[in-house]
């Protein structure tokens, strides 16, 4: 009963305010009818508003349950087998632009409902837990075009999820290829930008599904990168074609203009060469830059990036000698356990000692190491400062024997495996390579003009490096010495072991190596660094020319 006067009076209440309006509004509109024909198609309007309002809110429903679906798929594959997931570079990627550039486009849609709890929720999120930053971003897809170079990948594989051959992960999108080429423009790199934005061009013509990122934006991109790779008729043409789209683009028409005066100018060049502009249809090149002369020459990369790939294999002539055995380096504790040890190069002598790291010592390892994870540095050679670089892309820890029973039992180990004295060594350093991480050919001791180098320890250069792998590694991840093409593979338990200098005290510029961009799996390493000082009986300075240790 109350409810029934509660809904006559709202009725009523409604009616008069109706009045109100109308009165206000439009004054007398009752008196004819055709007033109030006027009202029914103002209330047409406003229905149809009403719906275009329902309409909006089911498509943002709609899309946001898509999102989640898709996102929720994605964390199912990725919760199933979390290590294999996220040791896949384009996963990796993938995942941090989902937490980058993804959710920010549902948060803009969620903002239309301002009030939602849910989007609170999302902001409250973004402050509690640790999100990627825009600068992660670009490292994850600098990381991929890294791959990209060094392994040849085509990108059309590596867009449908392909390494190699091999199918890791579901297809990238159109958006998802946008955003690797934008990337790559963001850091001056037009050379992966035009292959990405033309393999988002492809997508998006293909592409049945919507997609937000529309075929101007790609033009945009792809025809400045194309200038600026030389090609101004190429360029001039798309962006022709962007502003046949958006016939408004400022920058298109700027561009338009400055490209026709270059065309112009060609033109006129090669006419006063006599050229009459024919073009060798035999010519088929692409211009590229080194990344960084100031590192390696040409043909160093060159080499260092077929060994990674495993294009130069030992010849006979370098295996012949080579010999596998055990041994026991004049050690009492090894004549009972001797050491599996294969040889590796002979000039440079490099070892690698098989089954010298067991799998809970490797976990104990993991475990002191990630809580202390740093992003690793190098040493300035200038200043003898460490200082974070691009060349060398990992997070690292340092151990000290106090910290676990099993980190002294390695440094016993590694006197055991080298005949040198560990007093004086650096402490064990844990690497973790991520998406894409590297190391590009280094030294790992200190060349003559490096004065300020390993000073603050006072122990001298360092005489001799062991390298313990951690974990197996699918595809990538190899040690390799570009000037004896020599290429270590990573095996779980195993150790490398060179000396870096000469008997005499001089460097070997032969042990310049350089760790290969990890492309599948996650590589776990931990070197120990022995120094000069306190070797002086374990390995005399001479005069003579240094020889192979007799092991």
């Amino acid at each position: 009963m109350m409810f029934s006067q509660f809904t006559k009076s709202l009725r009523a209440t409604f009616i008069v305010l109706v009045v109100f309006l109308i009165n206000v509004a439009r004054p007398e509109v009752f008196t004819a009818l055709v007033e109030m024909e006027e009202l029914l198609e103002t209330e047409a309007v406003l229905i149809t508003n009403l719906g275009e309002y329902i309409k909006a809110q089911e498509e943002k429903l709609q899309f946001l349950k898509k999102k989640a679906a898709e996102y929720q798929s994605e964390h199912n594959e990725a919760a199933a087998d979390i290590s294999g997931y996220l040791t896949n570079p384009i996963n990796a990627f993938l995942l941090t632009k989902r937490l980058t550039t993804d959710w920010k486009e549902v948060e803009n849609v969620m903002l239309f409902d301002v009030g939602s709890i849910y989007l609170e929720n999302v902001t409250n999120y973004r402050n509690l837990l640790k999100f990627p930053t825009d600068e992660d971003l670009n490292g994850a897809a600098v990381a991929l075009m890294r791959l990209q170079d060094t392994y040849k990948l085509d990108t059309a594989s590596v867009a449908r999820g392909e390494l190699n051959g091999i199918q890791y992960t579901s297809e990238m999108s159109v958006g998802d290829c946008f955003e690797l080429g934008r990337q790559s423009y963001i850091n001056g790199d037009h050379y992966h930008t035009v292959l990405w934005m033309r393999e988002a061009m492809d997508r998006l013509l293909r592409s049945e599904s919507n997609t937000t990122t529309t075929k101007a934006d790609i033009l945009e991109y792809l025809a400045f990168s194309t200038y600026k790779q030389g090609n101004v008729d190429s360029a001039l043409v798309m962006t022709n074609e962007l502003l046949e789209l958006n016939p408004d683009h400022a920058r298109a028409m700027g561009n338009k203009q400055y490209y026709e005066k270059e065309l112009a100018k060609q033109k006129m060049d090669r006419k006063l060469r006599g050229d009459d502009g024919s073009v060798d249809l035999d010519m088929d090149f692409e211009v590229r830059t080194v990344s960084d002369p100031s590192k390696f020459d040409l043909p160093e990369r060159r080499l260092y990036e077929m060994l990674c790939r495993g294009d130069i294999k030992p010849s006979p002539i370098q295996l012949a000698p080579l010999r596998c055995r055990y041994a026991t380096n004049n050690s009492a504790f090894l004549r009972i356990a001797p050491l599996k040890l294969e040889e590796a190069s002979r000039s440079p002598f490099i070892a690698i000692y098989h089954d010298v790291m067991s799998d809970e010592e490797i976990e104990v390892v993991k475990k002191l190491a990630k809580p202390r994870f740093r992003r690793a540095t190098v040493q300035n050679h200038k200043t003898g400062e460490l200082e974070v670089a691009h060349y060398r892309i990992s997070k690292s820890a340092w151990l000290k024997d106090e910290d676990h029973e099993f980190v002294k039992r390695i440094g016993r180990r590694v006197a055991d495996m080298t005949g040198l004295s560990v007093e004086t060594a650096e402490e064990l350093q844990v690497v973790n390579y991520g998406i894409g991480g590297h190391y590009e050919p280094h030294f790992d001791f200190a060349r003559k003009d490096e004065t300020n180098a390993f000073k603050s320890l006072g122990t001298g250069n360092r005489i001799a490096t062991v390298l313990f792998y951690m974990s197996d590694v699918p595809q990538g991840g190899a040690t390799v010495f570009p000037s004896i093409r020599t290429a270590l593979w990573p095996k779980k338990g195993t150790a490398a072991f060179w000396f870096n200098l000469f008997a005499s005290g001089e460097g070997d510029y032969q042990t310049r190596h350089a760790a290969c961009p990890v492309l599948a799996g996650s590589k776990w390493v931990s070197n120990k660094w022995l120094h000069e000082r306190g070797q002086e009986l374990h390995r005399p300075c001479k005069l003579r020319p240094d020889h192979p240790p007799a092991y």
